[in-house]
């Protein structure tokens, strides 16, 4: 935003669910002239990493927000002036006020005879302060309410540290693993007598700090990004969280097949990319659900939530296996893998495993009704699911309905 001649360049939103990120590393020093658009920082969060264009052009004025440094969201990271701009000041220790002159102590009145003390009222409670303290508390961002929904956490009893007093992650995390507060002890209607004085008791050694790694021979260290440090703890919760078990099914795609290689050049002409098997298993993915709401569903705290409407996401690699986004239906087959058991997304109930496609005999049966060998296209596809929520005869017939729409699918029924 701009503030007069300044442009202020501010953390921005990366994701409905994202409340803060981390500098990585500033592309611009003090002093040096930026364009409009020219990649200026970059940030990590638990959702991405990438590049913060400049806002605008001009002389990087001031940077307020060093690397290293996680803040929230709109938090201003630095300040971007117009070329010949003076550079920004160095902050002036301000001078303490001088001292007041002390006022004339007026003489003492002479005190009334004491009244005999009325009978104590009920204290009445204290105003609530002024302020935006209230709004901070009672926004929750997904990512803290999902977590408190996990552990059965109220989120008004959370102190937050985030602006005006909001709940962030790093919060709602730390009073997690702290457990909850000790009850408090009701009072004793009588003191007891004062105990003895004791010695105090010996201080304790102090702990000595974790070493930090050093690399051996032939090895290198890489520091976690903010989204690595996310995608384990996620992953590290989730097991701790859901009774994971994975099935399989083998699919006949024959069909899916042919009706892809059908659509293909048109479906290039159309939207300039190929037709992939991943969006035929997609569509039947999504008409399965709608007949088994909890496989489409989630645990929240000791209740259980259904929904008449199907959210579906789709696993994206990050380059070079920096991260993955959105996993829900995860597709490793396209390097070749036939099967894995993959870590569920809290707080869903399962996720969905797809894998490569491979050609192998086949007992199918002929016109005639007799069991032959033929070579078909063999896909595995894996259902991992909570069995807290999910047993295991309901990701049977889940995995039989799915593997039947995808058997017998034909091209009308793709154009629905």
């Amino acid at each position: 935003m701009a503030t007069g001649t300044q442009v202020d360049v501010v953390m921005p939103q990366m994701g409905v669910s994202v409340s803060e990120g981390t500098i990585t590393r500033w592309l611009k020093q003090p002093g040096e002239p930026i364009a409009a658009d020219e990649p200026l920082l970059e940030i990590s969060t638990d959702k991405v990493d990438t590049e913060v264009p400049s806002p605008g052009s001009g002389v990087l004025q001031q940077i307020l927000v060093q690397e290293g440094e996680t803040v929230e969201v709109g938090t201003r990271l630095a300040v971007i002036a117009p070329e010949g701009a003076a550079p920004a000041p160095e902050p002036v220790a301000a001078e303490p006020p001088p001292a007041a002159a002390p006022e004339p102590v007026a003489a003492p009145e002479p005190e009334p005879a004491p009244a005999p003390e009325p009978v104590a009222a009920a204290p009445e409670p204290a105003p609530a302060p002024a302020g935006n303290g209230d709004l901070g508390k009672s926004f929750v961002s997904p990512v803290v309410a999902r977590i408190a929904g996990e552990h059965g956490v109220d989120v008004s009893k959370v102190p937050g540290t985030g602006r005006d007093g909001r709940v962030t992650k790093k919060d709602i995390l730390a009073f997690v693993e702290s457990g909850p507060p000790p009850a408090p002890v009701p009072a004793e209607p009588v003191a007891p007598p004062a105990p003895e004085p004791q010695a105090p008791p010996p201080a304790e050694a102090p702990v000595a700090a974790s070493p930090q790694p050093e690399a051996a021979a032939g090895e290198t260290l890489e520091p976690m990004s903010a989204m690595r440090k996310g995608i384990a703890e996620h992953m590290r919760r989730s097991l701790d969280t859901s009774a994971h078990v994975t099935s399989a099914i083998e699919v006949d795609m024959s069909k899916v097949v042919a009706i892809r290689e059908k659509v293909k050049r048109e479906y290039q002409q159309a939207y300039g990319v190929n037709a992939t098997y991943l969006a035929f298993i997609a569509r039947a993915t999504i008409e399965t659900l709608r007949e088994y709401p909890y496989v489409n569903g989630e645990i929240r705290g000791d209740q259980i939530v259904t929904r008449n409407y199907v959210n579906l996401g789709i696993a994206v690699e990050l380059a070079d296996g920096k991260g993955l986004i959105v996993p829900v239906i995860t597709n490793p087959g396209g390097y070749g893998t036939f099967h894995g058991t993959p870590v569920i997304s809290q707080p869903q109930a399962a996720i969905l495993g797809t894998y490569a496609i491979v050609k192998r005999a086949w007992v199918v049966q002929d016109e005639l009704g007799n069991d032959v060998i033929a070579i078909r296209p063999i896909m595995n596809i894996t259902l991992t699911y909570d069995h807290r929520l999910v047993d295991g005869a309901l990701a049977g017939r889940f995995l039989r309905d799915l593997r039947e729409r995808l058997e017998s699918w034909d091209e009308t029924a793709f154009q629905s």
